[in-house]
Parts: C-alpha cells; structure tokens; sequence
C-alpha cells in the first residue's frame, strides 16, 4: 500500500502542495468546515512563522528574517496562507494590503487569482463529466467539440488527441499560458483564443508533437477541454464548476467567473509587479478559465485538497470515486497526473500545482 502523508501548507501566491488520503463529510450534505479560532498554541506556531523565515541553506548563527522584511524584499503587498494539519484545515490567516489604492487590508476571505491552480480544480470538474458518462478519456477530443475543431495533421493523423492526454500536458498541443486581458481591452471568445484570431493575444493552439510522446506544458490544451465540457455540457464555465467542484468540495468564495462581477470586487485583491508597481486596471480577464481563471482563497484551496484526500480514501467527502481519484494521480508521463503533478518522496505520495497571473 502506497504511504501518504497528512500536513498541508497553501499559499495564494505561489502553489498547492497535498499529500492523501484522508476522511469527511459527504458532499452533498456536508456543513463547510470552518476555521478554528487559534488557540495559544497554534498563535505561536503563526508567531514563529511570522519571525523566523530561514534560506534554503541555513548559516548556524543566523537569525532568518521576519515575514514583514520577506514582503518588502520582494514588493510582496499580501500573503495568505492556509494549513492543513491531520486533515483538518488547522488555522489561515493574511498580511499585508488587498489593494493599496483602497488600503482595503488582506483577510483570509480576500480572493486571489491562482493561476495555473486553476488547472486541477478544472480537472476535476472534467473527471467528474468523465464519470456521468458525458466525457471520454481515450476518444479523440474532436467527439465532444461541436463550436470549434483541433485541426487535423500527420502527427494527429497517427496519435488522437484525447482528454487525457490534455489534461496530462501530453497531447502535443502548443501555447504555455496566456497574459490574459486589461479590464479596457476586448476579451476573445474560447475559439478566438484557441484559433489565436483577434482580439486574442496569442497563438493558435495545434499540434506539433506527437501526441503521447513526451510531456510538454499547455494551458492551450487545457482550454480546449473546458470548450469540450462547454459544448457538452451547454453550461457556462463557470457554472458547470461551481455545480461539479466548487459546491461539492465547500469552496465557498471560489469563482471561474472572469471578470469577476462588480458587486464581488471590493473581496479581490489588486494585482502587483515584481517591482512594486500595480497591475493597470488592478487584474486580468482570462477567458481561458480551466487554465487560468479561478479566484479563490487558501482556505478553499485546503477544502480542494482535501477532498481529494477524501476521494482517494472513498466513503464520505470526496467528489471522485476512488478509482477517479486514483487515475487522476497516477502519472501518464514523468510526473504528469490528470490535472497535478505527482511525486513520490520515500514512499510517501505528493500532489501539486503552483500558479501565477498578471500580478499574483
């Protein structure tokens, strides 16, 4: 039997890290777990981290450096961060300033945009349609497309693109990730994007390696999934996730809706560079939403995780079926799942994905 491991730590700004199973609530009765009030333990748990911030290699004498002095060393305006200790969402809590234009201070209920972290969540959501027999993995994309074709060549002419092999970045598709779009500027829609026709601002989405050859990162191949599960589907995007993911899994605060509506702003925080300077227009529109669209919160990501901790172990609180679950994190290639990248470290499995947008 495979080991797994239980600590967990989500940081907004950078990626997901998760080790499982574990156990829960059914989904579709189950009250959200909330976040407990730290007790003086855990706030000197927090203190430490707060405080003692060490380099990769350590130097004996060296004190490390308070979170405080991190984010200014690196023009960091807001860190969230969430744990999971035991399977439990142990304590979350934010620094820093949401949007320095409003001084609005980060809460760990302000959203962020997780970037290529939206790719897992998304995944699931699609294993979830492979389940109820609306999707296929092995049958070439092509079946389930109705508003736009991959175009056929040699290579697809000798290995079909399938689900997944999109979804483990093996399908040979093209294009890594996308910039996304100015809240002044016009947004393509999906077969703009994956045609790379105007307004898009990128390339067209083809194939120019073998499918199933070798693992090559595609947010463009995970775009034409989410057409697939929208044509099939006959939902919006971000519909279809909050009923098959976001719902079930607990994600309270999360949303695929790219832009976010007016009245959810004030929760979402601004976007900064490197240097300091803010993002014009605060944050970018990504049409392209499975790969890169999804406003969420640690907390929510630590739900996320957890109940695919809770799928693999089956009964309640999963949104997968274990042989799901298993599938999903079981490599095609390398280190490449359906939707995480997988590890194993000394007989203890990971799951994981990092992320970043325009500004987070």
């Amino acid at each position: 039997m495979k080991k797994f491991c239980a600590p967990l730590i989500l940081v907004a700004l950078a990626g997901l890290w998760a080790c499982g199973p574990g156990d829960g609530s059914s989904p579709e009765g189950s009250v959200v777990e909330a976040v407990p009030a730290p007790d003086e333990r855990t706030m000197r748990t927090i203190a430490r981290i707060e405080n003692s911030l060490l380099p990769r290699i350590r130097v004996e004498g060296e004190p490390g450096w308070t979170l405080g002095e991190r984010m200014d060393r690196w023009n960091i305006e807001a860190v969230s961060v969430a744990v999971i200790d035991d399977y439990r969402i142990a304590w979350a809590k934010a620094w820093g300033v949401a949007d320095r234009e409003t001084g609005a201070p980060a809460t760990p209920e302000t959203l962020f945009q997780a970037g290529s972290i939206s790719k897992p969540v998304a995944a699931t959501g699609a294993l979830r349609m492979v389940e109820l027999g609306m999707l296929d993995l092995n049958v070439p994309v092509d079946s389930f497309l109705t508003s736009w074709q991959l175009p056929d060549n040699e290579l697809t002419e000798r290995e079909p693109v399938t689900i997944r092999r999109l979804l483990s970045h093996t399908a040979g598709t093209t294009v890594h990730g996308f910039p996304g779009y100015a809240p002044w500027e016009p947004v393509p829609t999906v077969p703009q994007v994956l045609d790379g026709l105007p307004p898009a601002h990128t390339a067209a989405v083809r194939v120019d390696i073998l499918p199933g050859s070798q693992v090559r990162y595609s947010g463009g191949g995970t775009t034409i999934v989410q057409l697939a599960m929208t044509d099939v589907s006959g939902e919006s995007f971000p519909a279809l996730l909050k009923q098959l993911v976001l719902e079930p899994a607990g994600m309270v605060l999360s949303t695929y809706q790219n832009p976010l509506p007016d009245e959810r702003l004030p929760e979402a925080a601004a976007g900064y560079h490197r240097n300091g300077g803010a993002v014009p227009g605060k944050r970018h529109t990504y049409p392209e939403m499975a790969a890169a669209g999804l406003w969420t919160t640690p907390t929510d990501l630590a739900r996320f995780a957890l109940t695919i901790q809770k799928s693999l172990r089956g009964g309640d609180g999963g949104v997968l079926s274990p042989e799901t679950a298993r599938e999903m994190l079981t490599p095609v290639l390398e280190s490449a799942g359906l939707g995480f990248f997988v590890e194993n470290r000394e007989g203890t499995t990971y799951f994981q994905h990092g992320g970043a947008d325009e500004g987070f």
